[in-house]
């Protein structure tokens, strides 16, 4: 009911202002947007989730006509879930809090992301975090090409395709544009956008913008809190000649939602995180208090956050040498800072600190005078990257060949420590970015629950050719890139699990992988063409995979020696589809078939050791379907359907013996996925209802626990109200996510078992939870 009372006097508030602003202007059959219109668009295809390509592989868009209508704090897996292949998961409907990917049975570590042609994957263990990126109103295109790398793509860790957004470039008018969301759960979003227009003589033209959006969990205590500048830049060089540029600034704080057990979540599907904190024990000389014994599970929500903050700056130079020959030039750099997990955890008083290389030092945590005691600190990883990165390519037509050549290098410097800070009365840590006060040795060094530092260095030339044959009816395309990829890992002693841990040592690996790609595209008519790909793709291991909890490096003879080798992980994509293209519908249809070897896995013995092992060959094969529809009398549809038989080709073997996965289905990967999209756009209003059907999907490598198929349905209205003297391109919009308030849940990450078969014990999983039904307003104007 009060989200109800929100949007009534929402609307109210929004009509009121602007018919008390002053005499309306006349209407118009098309009112633009900004440079984007409601009717009239030139990317309305498919409701904007489709365009007409050309291309030799499978690729799918969402343009800015669609995005414009997603709820403002979207991140960017919610706008492309429609797609084919794609099975996203948000853990709310903000989409503050962030989610998962799966694509083509393929993870998001699996998947390379680009934010204007900048890798934004963790450099570290390819990780992604949607939710920093930027912000959903300055986001003007993104593609996915499902299941094959880009050979210019700057990545070392994408078997499985990549994924790129572009922001929108400055307008050419001056222009201030302001929007306010409000929405379910306390969600608010203010967003604020200044762009200069023309100046310097026309030549350039720039834009600054600012968010702050914050919204409470819907499940449990906590909340999400975004502040956001986005910035850009547009340098026109004449004949032809530019520069552009953005700058990324993100810093945020939210609580985690607690993901159950399968048990849990179906005895209580709102479980979360503890609301109390279980309290220090009273502090007593000559007593061992063990804090333990009284400490929550599910832990204190407040011990529970992600703080972290980000910047992502890039500038892409492109200057025409001649009428044939285009040299860009792309530096970028990426920085990091935060935490994230669960901080609550307890640390010994003694025999949990190193002193004089072993786990023998004594120190006292809640100042009785003794250190027999077990204490609740807070806790977790801190990561701060540092990442300067280059790409430069020279274009050059000759003839009918097409040819691009050039490099990408990267050195990025990931450093990894797990401090700990006390934990005051009230459950909070003294300070949640874990910096201060830190918990010290004996000898006054810091705590560390691992302390590691990471350089790694990669090298990718690249080169590529298209080639036009029967005046264009013919294209192929001949492509190579070299990766050279080079980790140094650098372990320090420190507090964490195995030998090795405390003891210094260095791990220095290099990984070579020549990753050719061949694809042709043949019009058969103007409006039919035919495609077909076979590409190569490379995922260096992780830089995790040389630490002491993973298995791969102990103690030989008083010195850390690597004791198994990580191969790269790599697959072969292979795509035949077939495109019909017209004024009226355009659609299409791909076979693809993805052999991959050598998978990265992390697997947990019967002991919970864990280990990060090449978890044998597998395939991915099936068939996408996408279409979508021009306008008629306002109606348009976009359809996409994806049927996926992902399986394992050979069993798992392990330091505990064989595992027999093969043949049996890769978890998180859905049999069936369907999506359709119908909007309805006249004049100055529209209406979009969007249906995603998820099939049932296998949680563990040994598909002895399963995810039950699931349907929701989203709904989105706008209307653009007339201008006025003071207002305009005024505009109110609506967004409803899961209608049917339908209960549904996904693995959080993929699982081995979980029965016990032969020495393999039965390990627990556990879920991310789809959020009810949502509701938000957006009212916005330029000014």
């Amino acid at each position: 009911m009060s989200a109800k009372r929100m949007m009534r006097h929402t609307l109210a508030a929004a009509l009121t202002a602007v018919f008390a602003s002053g005499a309306l202007a006349d209407g118009a059959k098309t009112s633009e947007l900004g440079t984007i219109t409601i009717i009239g668009e030139g990317d309305k295809l498919g409701s904007g989730l489709l365009q007409q390509e050309d291309s030799g592989r499978a690729r799918s868009n969402v343009s800015r006509s669609s995005l414009e209508k997603e709820r403002p704090t979207s991140n960017p897996y919610q706008v492309i879930n429609m797609l084919p292949g794609v099975n996203a998961v948000s853990t709310d409907a903000s989409g503050l809090f962030g989610g998962s990917l799966n694509l083509r049975g393929f993870n998001a570590d699996q998947i390379g992301f680009t934010v204007n042609g900048m890798p934004v994957n963790d450099s570290g263990n390819f990780a992604v975090y949607p939710q920093e990126f930027l912000d959903n109103e300055n986001l003007c295109q993104t593609f996915v090409t499902q299941g094959s790398t880009d050979t210019d793509a700057p990545h070392i860790g994408a078997t499985g395709g990549n994924v790129g957004f572009s922001t929108c470039d400055p307008e050419d008018k001056s222009r201030v544009r302001v929007m306010q969301t409000y929405g379910s759960n306390r969600l608010s979003k203010t967003f604020a956008r200044f762009d200069t227009g023309r100046v310097l003589g026309d030549a350039a033209k720039f834009y600054v913008s600012f968010s702050h959006a914050e919204a409470d969990k819907w499940k449990g205590l906590g909340s999400a809190r975004r502040d956001h500048v986005d910035a850009g830049f547009r340098l026109d060089l004449g004949s032809g000649s530019y520069l552009n540029g953005s700058l990324l600034w993100n810093n945020a704080v939210n609580h985690n939602f607690y993901t159950p057990s399968l048990k849990e979540l179906q005895n209580d599907y709102f479980v979360d995180y503890a609301t109390t904190f279980p309290g220090h024990l009273t502090p007593v000389k000559g007593t061992a208090q063990d804090e333990s014994t009284v400490a929550t599970k599910p832990q204190f929500y407040k011990l529970s956050q992600n703080p972290f903050r980000n910047l992502i700056a890039s500038v892409n130079g492109v200057f025409k040498l001649s009428d044939k020959a285009t040299l860009k030039v792309s530096p970028y750099f990426w920085y990091g800072f935060g935490t994230g997990g669960t901080q609550q955890q307890t640390l010994k008083e003694s025999g949990a600190i190193l002193a004089n290389g072993a786990k023998s030092g004594k120190v006292d945590l809640n100042g009785d005078g003794d250190t027999l005691d077990t204490i609740i600190v807070a806790n977790s990883s801190v990561t701060r990257t540092l990442r300067p990165g280059l790409t430069v390519s020279l274009n050059y037509q000759l003839d009918k060949h097409a040819l691009n050549g050039g490099i990408w290098m990267e050195r990025a410097t990931h450093r990894q420590t797990g401090p700990a800070v006390p934990v005051n009365s009230d459950g909070t840590a003294t300070d949640i970015w874990l910096q201060s006060p830190q918990i010290t040795r004996p000898d006054g060094s810091l705590y560390q629950s691992r302390d590691w530092k990471t350089i790694t260095t990669a090298v990718q030339p690249f080169f590529q050719d298209t080639m036009s044959f029967l005046d264009d009816k013919l294209s192929v395309t001949a492509g190579a890139r070299y990766a050279h990829v080079k980790r140094d890992f650098n372990n320090y002693a420190n507090e964490g699990s195995g030998a090795a841990s405390m003891l210094d040592y260095q791990v220095s690996k290099s990984y070579n992988q020549f990753l050719p790609s061949l694809s042709a595209r043949y019009f058969v008519t103007p409006a039919h063409q035919v495609f077909g790909s076979v590409v190569k793709n490379f995922r260096a291991p992780p830089n995790f995979a040389y630490t002491a909890t993973n298995g791969n490096v102990a103690v030989v003879n008083g010195k850390v020696a690597v004791v198994n080798e990580v191969k790269p992980e790599t697959s072969v994509n292979f795509e035949l589809g077939y495109r019909y293209q017209s004024d009226l519908v355009n659609l299409s249809a791909t076979l693809f078939r993805n052999n991959y070897k050598d998978r990265h896995l992390t697997w947990k013995d019967q002991l919970s050791n864990s280990y990060f092992i090449n978890a044998g060959d597998g395939v991915n094969q099936g068939v996408e379907l996408e279409a979508g529809t021009a306008p008629f009398h306002g109606v348009s549809a976009y359809v996409s359907y994806t049927h996926n038989d992902s399986k394992a080709s050979s069993d798992l073997d392990t330091r505990a013996g064989t595992l027999p996965i093969k043949d049996k289905k890769f978890p998180m990967t859905p049999d069936n996925m369907f999506g359709l999209t119908l909007q309805y756009a006249q004049g100055p209003f529209y209406v979009r209802g969007k249906m995603k059907y998820t099939g049932k999907q296998q949680a563990t490598l040994m598909n002895d626990e399963s995810v039950p198929g699931y349907t929701t349905f989203d709904l989105d209205v706008g209307y653009q109200l007339p201008n006025t003297a003071f207002f305009k391109n005024p505009m109110v919009r609506a967004s409803v996510t899961n209608l049917t308030s339908k209960r549904y849940w996904t693995p959080s990450s993929p699982g081995i078992n979980a029965q016990k078969v032969g020495n393999f014990t039965g390990s627990t999983l556990y879920y991310l939870v789809g959020q009810p039904r949502a509701v938000s307003v957006t009212v916005s104007s330029d000014f």
